[in-house]
């Protein structure tokens, strides 16, 4: 792990192309095997169920991992190139391992393998177990420059996407988006043609958008400037009621009203909470407060930044009795802890991201309505959040600034000129990162990503243009860290 500088963490493992030999992506799949084999969910002869997303490496990597599956006595199980919650609704459903090949939102120069339990997310406990795993790599099996020598082929494809599309229409209806037209911008979402079909699935007119032959890295909390200019060209036609997509794995949503505005992952996780009908919530510090403003859920945990940690909170709360118990994250994220009854239907626990389950709540509750998206949104109390991220700025580096930003305002000013039409910092939070609250009530979040070396900048205010001045004003500051 030290010497390739492909890091383990809470999205797996993840790291340049160049750095995923075939013999690195071999021996983390054997720790991860030996780690399940060790909880009673992996032994010889299971199947363990493999996917992907659409970047160039992703196919040379999934046989990397089924040659590892097959050194510990597993047969790989290949659901081919489909949505990451699609491939876990199936293995959950199975009670098997699973894992992803994919990069989420981050370029194509790299990539990454998800790890899975047999009936839920990797959590953070099983980070250590799975590290201090003795991995030997069989001789004769790879290059001295870690390429596999051996004839590796992936099985047929195990077809999984038609269950998970017919979730989505057994709970809402078939006719629960009927009258709308939708575009649904494609890119290189390994789940875009599944989210045609889940929404024509529901009624809804679906219109492709923009397919894409090569990747694009679409980050559904840092949305790029061509993708704020596209959504505004739909939409200025006219025809669309709303404009869908996801990243590139597509366990994370982005959806645009019919303006062509997208809207933010965290107010899409309240907007999805509220409709079916969450007890408790879960989601990371950096989420929109309009949460709590709301009052429509009893127990609101706030987390560090990451689906392991937002799992665990809702199942606890799950636990409790707190039921429904959901989580969702800033990037849109949404996961179910579990069952949820609506309308004499029930839709089943799914404890991972997903893009789809968000998106059909928002779009379902404004038809129900008889309202757009917008309108929808006008009803949530005025909290605007917005983030953005300064690249090629070291996880390191951050955390040393950060620390000494944080004894600067504990010893010697509550203001250090971060943001003087703020007032004083009134309140600090080490959650993940540092989260300052000013006199003002506005906020502004520093946090070093854990799977990029980039600076996250999040920041909170009562106004859009309140939110985009703050994180102008966050950004320019934190610039002087690189």
């Amino acid at each position: 792990m030290s010497r390739s500088g492909v890091a383990f963490g809470t999205s797996g493992a993840r790291g340049l192309v160049t750095s995923m030999t075939d013999a690195l992506c071999f021996a983390y799949v054997v720790g991860y095997l030996k780690h399940m084999r060790a909880l009673g969910e992996f032994s010889n002869g299971m199947d363990v169920a493999i996917a992907g997303d659409l970047r160039p490496s992703t196919p040379r990597i999934m046989r990397a991992c089924a040659a590892a599956i097959i050194q510990q006595g597993g047969k790989p199980l290949f659901c081919g190139h489909v949505p990451t919650p699609a491939l876990c609704l199936y293995a959950f459903g199975r009670g098997i391992p699973s894992l992803m090949v994919t990069g989420s939102h981050i370029p194509a120069d790299r990539n990454g393998i998800k790890f899975n339990r047999a009936r839920g997310e990797f959590l953070k406990s099983d980070e250590t177990p799975m590290r201090e795993q003795a991995v030997e790599l069989p001789v004769g099996w790879f290059t001295d420059a870690g390429a596999l020598i051996g004839d590796v082929q992936l099985p047929p494809v195990t077809e999984v996407t038609t269950s998970y599309i017919e979730r989505y229409r057994d709970f809402f209806g078939a006719t629960a988006l009927e009258g709308m037209k939708l575009g649904v911008y494609q890119h290189s979402a390994v789940g875009r043609d599944v989210l045609v079909e889940v929404v024509r699935a529901l009624g809804a007119q679906a219109i492709p958008l923009a397919r894409s032959d090569t990747f694009i890295s679409v980050d559904t909390e840092a949305v790029r400037p061509e993708d704020v200019t596209l959504a505004k060209e739909w939409a200025a036609t006219g025809e669309y009621d709303a404009i869908l997509t996801t990243d590139g794995d597509s366990d994370r949503p982005l959806l645009a009203d019919s303006s062509g505005n997208w809207l933010r992952g965290d107010v899409l996780g309240i907007l999805a909470a509220n409709y079916l009908g969450a007890v408790a919530v879960a989601t990371p510090v950096s989420s929109n407060t309009a949460l709590e403003k709301m009052g429509f859920a009893r127990l609101v945990q706030r987390t560090r930044i990451g689906s392991p940690f937002v799992v665990d909170a809702m199942t606890r709360a799950g636990q409790q009795g707190l039921v429904p118990s959901v989580g969702y994250e800033a990037n849109g994220g949404f996961l179910l802890a579990n069952q949820v009854e609506k309308n004499n239907k029930v839709l089943d626990a799914l404890p991972t991201r997903d893009s789809v389950l968000p998106m059909l709540c928002a779009l379902v509750a404004a038809k129900v309505k008889g309202s757009g998206l917008s309108e929808l949104l006008a009803n949530l109390p005025p909290r605007f959040t917005l983030s953005d991220r300064l690249a090629e700025l070291p996880a390191e580096k951050s955390r040393e600034k950060i620390l000494a930003l944080t004894e600067q305002l504990r010893t010697l000013s509550h203001n250090v000129g971060l943001a003087p039409e703020c007032g004083n910092v009134c309140e600090i939070d080490e959650t993940d990162g540092l989260r300052l609250t000013f006199d003002n009530g506005e906020i502004i979040h520093f946090r070093p990503s854990g799977n990029a070396p980039e600076l996250r900048v999040y920041v909170e205010a009562d106004s859009q243009e309140r939110a985009a001045a703050l994180l102008a004003t966050g950004l320019k500051y934190a610039s002087n860290w690189q």
